[in-house]
């Protein structure tokens, strides 16, 4: 194994925290990972690695030679994607939003492969923050705004955000026509992945914003048991417009207070700032920021 193969084996290791899991990332023998990270051990004169039964880190000296390998591996790439003609290629790994992906990326996702033919692609699905060095993972694509400066994000769409409820919900409570008129009415609570607090709804007034916190006999945490639970009656959601579009239209939910919905929510993809981005990544992070605003524009006009 070359030196570059070396670093390469090394790098995964690291970000990994464990030989088994670079061997699979890599393709390769355990033993082989193995052996690499020994023999780079060897050659540089340091222990690179603290290793136990259960975890791996890397020592002052790995983590040092980790920055300087991950820079070079980044320069060689970048040097060898310059020349004209020469296309992405590598895995490829991205977490995504569920809902967002099947609605936006999936749809578009057959003409970047064929666009980027030596690309592989593999696509993780997640609502958390992911530490993506650990994971080796290139880039998240999240809803809300970040809460963390590990990561560079960058903005792709603005999802304009809507009050609903289904028809046997109004006939049994009424219909709101105001914030004021939500006394006696209910929510459906959903609880943040990060806090596990529900989350209130929220209204945009021309004084302001506000925030209302209902009853709440059934709380959920994942997209689609809301929008179910919406559909039997159960209270009140707060929720992007695309993702209830279809149920909106045949009518098994009904947009309320239309004249003061929810702040929009911004969906952004997130990278590692220790990184500099590797061309399949910036190839597709482009892309999906003009997915994102292509889909828009041409969906129904709220």
């Amino acid at each position: 194994m070359d030196r570059l193969d070396a670093m390469r084996v090394f790098s995964r290791v690291v970000e990994r925290r464990s030989f088994t899991l670079a061997s699979e990332d890599l393709g390769l023998p355990r033993s082989t990972v193995t052996d690499a990270v020994k023999q780079l051990e060897a050659r540089l004169g340091v222990r690179l690695l603290q290793r136990t039964t259960r975890h791996v880190s890397p020592t002052l000296d790995g983590e040092a030679y980790y920055q300087r390998c991950i820079a070079i591996l980044d320069d060689i790439e970048d040097a060898e994607g310059a020349f004209a003609g020469a296309k992405p290629k590598g895995l490829l790994r991205v977490d995504v939003h569920g809902t967002l992906a099947r609605h936006f990326v999936l749809p578009s996702l057959p003409a970047f492969l064929e666009t980027y033919p030596d690309i592989e692609l593999y696509m993780s699905e997640g609502d958390r923050l992911v530490d993506l060095v650990r994971e080796g993972i290139d880039c998240v694509l999240r809803v809300g705004e970040p809460q963390t400066s590990d990561m560079i994000g960058r903005r792709v769409v603005m999802l304009d955000e809507i009050t609903c409820a289904s028809p046997g919900y109004i006939a049994r409570f009424g219909l709101p026509r105001a914030v004021d008129d939500l006394d006696g009415h209910r929510m459906i609570g959903f609880r943040s992945s990060a806090t596990g607090n529900l989350l209130p709804l929220e209204f945009v007034e021309e004084r302001g914003v506000r925030t209302a916190t209902l009853p709440a006999t059934i709380s959920v945490n994942a997209a689609e048991s809301f929008v179910a639970a919406a559909r039997l009656g159960l209270g009140l959601i707060q929720l992007p417009r695309y993702h209830v579009e279809g149920d909106l239209q045949n009518g098994a939910l009904v947009e309320v207070l239309r004249h003061c919905r929810p702040t929009p929510t911004p969906v952004s993809l997130f990278y590692p700032r220790s990184r500099q981005l590797s061309p399949r990544v910036r190839v597709f992070i482009d892309w999906l920021v003009k997915v994102f605003a292509e889909k828009r524009s041409a969906d129904p006009a709220p």
